[in-house]
């Protein structure tokens, strides 16, 4: 029965088939009513063909990726000197230009720092000046010292050979009035001669020998004199050790007068620096500071993001860089204004992504799933597209690389 009911079923659904299936030759018929039907379907293929041959030709010289944002310099604006602020020239957002007065700390400190600094500095320089005239003074005595010390022992040792010969006449003398007291001796002995002329000969001998005793006297006192033009000249002979040692006080005077020259400058900058002023054209952003706010050295006050040098950094697929190359022409779609900019490929990131990030991805099971990896490309605004510095970094952009 079962089987009976499944034929049956099949035969019906057969017979409904058959009914609502068109003959055969109505399908014929159907290009004989209707001859234009076969060149509208042959012209929709062929459009569909030469459609598809156009895309395949645009898209397989060009690379795009939607992983890539606006990047810019962001220039951070810290404190180079601790102090009390008192006055904040501007807001956020603000446009400011190279070189305009930002914020003002109190100066007042610093600006005795400097006084001081320069005092010392006034010192020290008198001190070297001193000492550098020192020393061709000491140099000028040292020599006439030397050469008095030579006379003096040229006209001691004169004096010398004059007391020498001083001594021996008057050795003579004695010699001769000694003898002679011995002659008178023998004739008053005799009685040939008075009692007078021995005492006078005796008194000539004694006068005698006083005067070599005196003259031995004067040849140790013209010899110490020697002695002392001698030392004298041995000490006037050191005087280049003292001009030297002159010379080293003039290059230590020179040498401080140099640091506090320096401790001028660095006062002189750190008065400056109580005036924060803008390194770079730009937009000011993430201002911290306020009025009365006290500061420390190094402390971030704001910063400055400038508008002229913006570029974009994409992160292609690594299988889509194989024909890309430097100073290949680009079209950067920006979403926020819906709009396109012109580029060129400047540059290609000295490894991944992956590697770049604050952590790697790293495997530690063993077991390798290989991922396809992204590399930065930088790619640069052609000047003059942007007058009104719409672009930001940190926008989203679309960049499509033009490979040939």
């Amino acid at each position: 029965m079962a089987q009976l009911e499944l034929q049956e079923r099949r035969e019906k659904d057969r017979r409904s088939e058959a009914e609502t299936a068109p003959p055969a030759e109505e399908k014929g018929k159907f290009f004989l009513k209707h001859p234009r039907a076969k060149w509208i379907l042959g012209a929709v293929v062929l459009a569909l063909l030469l459609g598809g041959l156009l895309w395949w030709l645009h898209a397989r010289v060009r690379e795009t990726t939607d992983d890539a944002q606006i990047e810019g310099n962001v220039a951070p604006v810290a404190a180079r000197v601790g102090g009390t602020v008192i006055s904040v020239n501007v807001d956020d957002n603000q446009q400011v230009h190279k070189g305009d007065v930002l914020a003002q700390l109190d100066p007042r400190d610093y600006q005795v720092a400097l006084q001081k600094a320069e005092a010392d500095l006034a010192d020290a320089q008198s001190r070297a000046s001193a000492a550098r005239t020192n020393v061709p003074v000491t140099s000028a005595s040292s020599g006439s010292q030397v050469a008095i010390a030579q006379a003096n022992i040229e006209a001691a040792q004169k004096d010398v050979e004059a007391a020498q010969a001083r001594l021996r006449e008057a050795t003579t003398k004695h010699e001769l009035a000694a003898a002679d007291l011995a002659r008178y001796k023998q004739l008053v002995e005799k009685d040939e001669i008075s009692h007078q002329q021995y005492d006078s000969a005796a008194a000539g001998e004694q006068s005698a020998r006083a005067g070599v005793d005196a003259a031995q006297a004067a040849v140790a006192t013209a010899q110490s004199h020697v002695a002392q033009a001698r030392a004298q000249l041995r000490a006037a002979q050191t005087a280049p050790e003292q001009v030297r040692m002159m010379s080293s006080h003039a290059g230590a005077a020179q040498a401080e007068a140099q640091n506090k020259q320096a401790a001028v400058e660095q006062a002189r900058l750190d008065l400056e620096y109580c005036t924060l002023r803008a390194a770079v054209d730009g937009v000011v952003t993430s201002k911290s500071v306020q009025v009365g706010q006290t500061v420390q050295r190094g402390q971030p006050l704001m910063a400055l993001v400038p508008q002229e040098d913006i570029w974009v950094v994409a992160n292609y697929k690594e299988n889509q860089l194989k024909n890309m190359r430097i100073g290949q022409r680009a079209t950067i779609h920006v979403d926020a204004y819906n709009k396109d900019y012109r580029g060129q490929v400047e540059s290609f990131g000295a490894a991944t992504a992956a590697r770049t990030s604050l952590l790697p991805p790293e495997n530690a099971t063993g077991n390798y799933v290989k991922v396809v990896q992204r590399v930065p490309v930088k790619i640069l605004f052609e000047k003059g597209q942007d007058p009104e510095h719409l672009l930001r970094p940190g926008m989203s952009v679309v960049p499509t690389v033009l490979t040939k």
